[in-house]
């Protein structure tokens, strides 16, 4: 079925605006046990633990929503599948980091209904082949440690952890359970995949 749905340019003077509707739903996170830096260095163990409730987290929460074309990213370009109706389904949004030569991807989100059907999947990979045609070293994103599925959808995609900010949306990030956790997938590392 995914493969007669056609992803298509979104441009920016239409798509400009158009909210994501992102919305994490876990029953599970990743949680982090970090020893303080000092001298003889500092230990950092990340583990994915089941919550003991539902982990709901909606833009609603946010003074910063989601949406395509968002005005810091300059240069991006937006990807997505569009329903007969007009409205968005499914999208991915990548900008360059020209300073690092790499790829950012900015937004991936498919809607409820078509999740499962290797969308995700087909959008990440017209974002590899985008980052290819640009000869960019390293595709890089944004998470968040309760999104687990996600995490687990990027690493199925050759993405590995590359960092982590433990307050980058409050100052109790690791308590509600909501670190921001940067993965990459590199093209012709050395000793790895190419």
């Amino acid at each position: 079925m995914s493969n007669d749905i056609r992803i298509v340019v979104l441009p920016k003077d239409k798509w400009k605006g158009t909210p994501i509707p992102l919305v994490i739903k876990s029953d599970s996170y990743y949680d982090f046990e970090i020893a303080p830096l000092d001298q003889d260095g500092c230990t950092v163990k990340i583990v994915q633990k089941l919550s003991g409730q539902k982990i709901v987290h909606t833009p609603e929460e946010y003074d910063f929503p989601d949406g395509l074309y968002a005005d810091h990213w300059e240069n991006a370009e937006a990807y997505g599948i569009v329903g007969e109706d007009g409205h968005l389904l499914a999208c991915i949004e990548v900008c360059p980091e020209e300073w690092s030569n790499r790829l950012m991807v900015t937004e991936l989100w498919v809607c409820d209904e078509l999740q499962g059907k290797g969308l995700g999947k087909r959008l990440m990979d017209k974002a590899k082949e985008i980052a290819v045609k640009q000869d960019r070293r390293a595709i890089i994103l944004e998470t968040q440690s309760c999104n687990t599925h996600a995490i687990g959808f990027y690493l199925h995609q050759g993405f590995e952890l590359i960092g982590f900010d433990t307050c980058c949306y409050t100052n109790n990030d690791i308590g509600r359970r909501e670190v921001r956790i940067n993965l990459g997938f590199f093209f012709h590392r050395e000793g790895r995949r190419n």
